[in-house]
């Protein structure tokens, strides 16, 4: 048996949800919506973490800078990094400290200044002149250039 339209209708309003404030409304809206990207964590380094006018004076005097970048390789290839550094990741810095010089200011650099806030706070501990960490991709959306480092292509005989 076929129902008349109106009730169909009817039917339809009595049993769509009700919202009590515009407020619960979007949030019904967007219930189904993916949920937003993690926040990265807080920095809670006693190093400072740099911005990019405090890098910038930094780069001025390059023969007193060392950036030790704590990334792996393949994020430096793919995000960029700053002109000169050294690569050393959090589980190799321990076998990498008799390398690293202790006339040079340090900036440890990693995507969001996590890492590099970690790495920066054991350099401080051993002796090292350590004068903030940077995130690489933080300072690139502050308007800072990073250098896009392509891996070199092996050669094929």
């Amino acid at each position: 048996m076929k129902q008349p339209l109106s009730l169909v209708l009817l039917a339809m309003l009595l049993t769509a949800p009700v919202f009590a404030s515009a407020a619960e409304k979007d949030a019904h809206v967007h219930a189904d919506a993916k949920p937003a990207a993690q926040a990265p964590r807080p920095y809670e380094y006693k190093t400072p973490k740099l911005n990019r006018a405090q890098v910038d004076a930094l780069l001025a005097k390059p023969s007193e800078l060392l950036f030790i970048d704590t990334r792996r390789p393949d994020e430096i290839s793919k995000i960029g990094s700053f002109p000169v550094y050294l690569n050393v990741q959090v589980d190799g810095i321990e076998a990498a400290l008799p390398f690293i010089p202790k006339d040079r200011s340090i900036v440890t650099v990693s995507n969001h200044a996590g890492r590099a806030g970690k790495i920066a706070d054991l350099l401080a501990t051993k002796g090292f002149k350590v004068v903030g960490a940077v995130g690489s991709q933080n300072y690139e959306e502050e308007g800072g250039k990073i250098v896009k480092i392509v891996p070199p292509k092996p050669k094929t005989n």
